[in-house]
């Protein structure tokens, strides 16, 4: 499964609006909250996540894109 900045962006948007948050209107942050929550958390996890396989022809260590 790829990881989506959007998708997580959208469940992060739909979490707060449960929470009684408000996503439109001029002073809304709730979009821009999310979003950067979303690329934040893709991000650190792309560049710091590991799989390790440990047997087989493609054994070893591999990043999560």
């Amino acid at each position: 499964m790829a990881l989506s900045k959007g998708q997580l962006k959208s469940r992060i948007v739909s979490e707060m609006q449960s929470q009684g948050a408000t996503a439109t209107g001029e002073h809304s942050w709730v979009n821009r909250m999310a979003e950067a929550i979303a690329n934040a958390v893709v991000d650190e996890i792309q560049s710091n996540a590991e799989v390790p396989v440990s047997g087989g022809s493609s054994a070893g260590t591999y990043g999560v894109e």
